[in-house]
């Protein structure tokens, strides 16, 4: 005798569920993130002074020492100089004495101001940034510019040992301790990216290297207080070691990165400070002091801040050659003077 089977409703209702779904099949997966659409498209440049513009002059509103921000961020930084077409804006999060901790994630400020790769997070939500140029890492260990303010020093005081003395053997470690914390601050930069929905395809990413800024063709007139006072000994340590082998650790962090390298160790060779006797052939800044930030004691310490920097001339060249790079898919290149005698990216291996 046959027994017929009552199932009860609530499992029939599931039976059905379950029954429909492979009807229907699974649902589709929501969209990839994606950079936003229909929005002025970008170049951000990041980093310390050499980026910032220090030494350019007319430096932006609230970054010349208003409210103690001292980023100086100027008008004729490289980023605004690159004619790059496509481009509708150029934002400099940029700023004087920033070293990596503060270009990357976390609570380091400089100024008053916190993150980059923060702030760049935000704004790539907002804009569609294209590629994004950094130069930092010389205001970590190597802290550069104390290097050139005992140089200085040194040409003083006689009795005092020359700065490539006392450097030349510590100067390898502070650069290989550097390369690790500019390696991170990237890390950082490709993390925020994605949050906002970049893939690493989607934007260029770009870590570019120190040019020297002074060297041992200085006019030997010009070695005082009114130009460059410094050794000749130490001018050599400056082009020929010490400027190549930053340049080293930052084309080594660039590679770990996976970021395109700009070499500019050589980008001023005959430009350098004090090279000539006219001071608007040169693209960098001598020994300077605003003599009038001196009698405003709020002022007087960064009175000889925009000292041995690239000036605006000298912006203007590294921005052209940065221009011509990223127009290129040259995964690295060095920024050389060519027989026009302005600074165009030579093709190099690597990074």
């Amino acid at each position: 005798m046959n027994r017929k089977i009552v199932w009860p409703a609530a499992l029939l209702s599931v039976a059905a569920l379950v029954g429909g779904l492979f009807i229907l099949g699974d649902p589709e997966p929501p969209p990839a993130p994606a950079p936003p659409a229909g929005v002025p498209r970008v170049l951000v440049a990041m980093g310390d002074s050499t980026m910032a513009g220090e030494a350019a002059g007319d430096y932006l509103p609230g970054t010349d020492g208003r409210g103690g921000n001292w980023c100086h961020r100027s008008e004729h930084a490289s980023i605004h100089a690159t004619g790059l077409r496509g481009i509708d804006e150029t934002v400099n999060l940029a700023c004087s004495g920033a070293g990596s901790a503060q270009v990357g994630l976390g609570d380091a400020q400089q100024y008053g101001e916190p993150s980059q790769a923060r702030r760049l997070g935000v704004l790539a939500r907002e804009r569609r940034v294209v590629a994004v140029v950094v130069a930092v890492g010389a205001n970590d260990d190597p802290r550069f510019s104390n290097v050139l303010d005992a140089c200085v020093q040194a040409w003083l005081d006689p009795n005092r040992p020359s700065c490539a003395d006392e450097m030349g053997q510590e100067w390898p470690r502070r650069v290989e301790a550097m390369v690790p914390k500019v390696t991170a601050a990237l890390a950082d930069i490709r993390q925020v990216m994605a949050q906002a929905g970049y893939a690493p395809t989607d934007y260029t990413l770009v870590l570019q290297s120190y040019a020297a800024p002074v060297g041992p063709d200085m006019l030997e007139e010009l070695r005082n207080l009114n130009g460059c006072p410094l050794r000749r000994d130490d001018l050599v340590w400056v082009r020929e070691r010490a400027v190549p082998e930053i340049t080293d650790g930052i084309r080594r962090a660039a590679r770990a990165a996976e970021a395109r390298f700009l070499d500019l160790s050589r980008a001023g060779v005959g430009r350098e400070a004090c090279s000539h006797r006219d001071p608007t052939e040169e693209w960098f800044s001598r020994l300077s002091v605003r003599w009038d930030d001196l009698r405003d004691e709020t002022r007087a310490g960064h009175a000889m801040q925009e000292s041995f920097h690239p000036n605006a001339a000298g912006h203007t060249q590294f921005g052209r050659c940065l221009g011509e790079f990223l127009g290129t898919d040259h995964t690295a290149a060095a920024c050389l003077a060519g027989a026009d005698g302005d600074l165009h990216p030579a093709p190099a291996i690597g990074p």
